[in-house]
């Protein structure tokens, strides 16, 4: 788009100049305020960029022995633009009535209280093309097994996912999803034994 407007206003009078360019900027400023961002991995830590820590938590807080790592890394792709990410590995075991391994983040107040103006929730991954969860927890749920939970592939080449908030399924709760009570995010390998591997960046809520 950028290189095109270039283009045009080389052919063009200095009156269609001013517009174009007007143009492409308001394109542009429709684009940032259609998503609120949670985390863009700018912070060059385990924080958020909107505040508040990811922390990694797999299934031995209840017995079982699946393992995994979290860690920062730059992932490139085809075109050569790098991409700082979070990067969730291990291996998840359904011994002793386990099975997950999960990137976890309690979502600052001010995320929270912009969620239902926003439609859902999206965020570029990188994987190995196993399917993983995205959790959702709110102030409404009491027990830990409880969430709202959506599925996505996560292949070899870079891709955004987008997810509505009404594609999320209730976990061992019956109350719907209130976007206004949202207190934590995961993405979760799950339910079955396989190594996972996930590079997660760009984490918005958008519209």
């Amino acid at each position: 788009m950028l290189l095109r407007t270039i283009y045009i206003r080389s052919n063009f009078s200095g009156h269609t100049l001013i517009l174009l360019i007007s143009i492409f900027s308001t394109h542009y400023a429709m684009a940032e305020q259609d998503k609120y961002t949670i985390d863009n991995r700018s912070t060059g830590d385990t924080s958020a960029s909107s505040g508040n820590t990811w922390r990694l938590v797999t299934d031995d807080v209840m017995g079982g022995v699946s393992s995994g790592t979290l860690a920062l890394d730059n992932q490139t792709d085809p075109a050569g633009q790098q991409h700082a990410c979070l990067h969730m590995q291990g291996d998840v075991k359904l011994d002793n009535n386990g099975g997950f391994v999960q990137i976890a983040l309690n979502l600052p107040d001010e995320v929270i209280r912009q969620a239902p103006a926003y439609r859902g929730i999206s965020f570029d991954v990188l994987g190995n093309g196993e399917d993983y969860n995205l959790h959702l927890r709110t102030d409404g749920l009491w027990f830990p097994w409880q969430s709202y939970r959506a599925t996505f592939n996560a292949t070899a080449d870079w891709q955004t996912m987008q997810i509505p908030f009404n594609e999320f399924k209730a976990y061992k709760t019956f109350s719907k999803l209130d976007t206004s009570e949202l207190s934590r995010i995961g993405f979760v390998a799950i339910g079955r034994e396989f190594t996972a591997d996930l590079c997660i960046t760009n984490i918005a809520l958008y519209r």
